[in-house]
């Protein structure tokens, strides 16, 4: 079962070809695609796409590169939207909510301190809706985990992990899996590359972030795509020795457990 845990399908780079997209990864035989919101103003738009298709599924959250022009009141839409929609069968997680620490703050970022707070506000709603979140942790693991510390959130994705196998540890002991996708296709990615090869399998979901974080051989930077998942799955494959089949059936297996909204997916 080859299913992408994470992909900005929404994106306006997507805009005149999207219909031929779902159906590239409809011919490569993914079986869901989770859409993440990113702000108050995708929220709706993620829930019609994911309608669209039977692949479809989606998130609803607010991302921390958003939270700079967010308020508390689209944190009140977020409420009210999910307790509008919190018995629909596509709607699957949080997110995509977090920290991010890489985009210089004054420039072109929010301060630290309204991401925190926007992201301790969002796991709640994690926990009042007993949904899992979709992590964004951008040179922010530490501080991520220390608010999860806090938090009684019933686990989900630490979306494009790259951090250090002691933190890898603490993510998964909180129910968590890893995200991987095009960054592992790098050779020069080794931290990366080493964690896809010594985690369990059961910590690992597979994911494109689509249209970003292209794989290795999208030459001259070409957008990504949901149906890149079947070849990353065969890399992840190729690093760890195993087949392609048990590689899809463990992390599906595996993003079924984190996500149970896709719980009714078979895995084969």
């Amino acid at each position: 079962m080859r299913l992408d845990t994470h992909c900005h399908l929404d994106a306006s780079e997507f805009d005149l070809d999207r219909d031929a997209v779902i159906a590239r990864a409809q011919k490569e035989q993914i079986q869901a695609i989770v859409i993440p919101a990113v702000n108050a103003g995708n929220f709706e738009r993620v829930r019609v796409l994911a309608h669209s298709f039977t692949q479809g599924f989606y998130a609803l959250g607010i991302h921390p590169m958003c939270v700079q022009h967010a308020s508390e009141q689209d944190l009140h839409l977020l409420h009210t939207l999910l307790t509008r929609h919190r018995s629909d069968p596509k709607l699957v997680a949080i997110g995509e909510i977090g920290l991010d620490y890489f985009v210089p703050e004054i420039s072109q970022g929010a301060p630290r301190q309204k991401q925190e707070f926007f992201y301790e506000s969002q796991l709640a709603l994690a926990c009042e809706f007993d949904l899992p979140v979709l992590l964004h942790i951008r040179r922010s693991q530490d501080m991520v985990l220390k608010y999860l510390r806090r938090s009684q959130v019933r686990g989900g994705i630490a979306h494009a992990f790259n951090g250090s196998m002691q933190q890898a540890n603490q993510f998964v002991e909180r129910g968590f899996a890893l995200g991987i996708g095009g960054a592992m296709t790098y050779s020069r990615a080794l931290q990366i590359r080493r964690l896809a090869v010594e985690l369990p399998l059961s910590a690992l979901v597979l994911e494109t972030d689509a249209p970003d974080i292209a794989p290795a051989w999208c030459h001259d930077n070409r957008r990504n795509e949901p149906f890149q998942v079947a070849e990353i799955a065969r890399t992840l494959a190729l690093l760890r020795g195993l087949s392609e089949s048990e590689i899809l059936f463990e992390t599906a297996k595996t993003a079924r457990r984190v996500l149970p909204g896709l719980a009714g997916l078979a895995v084969d």
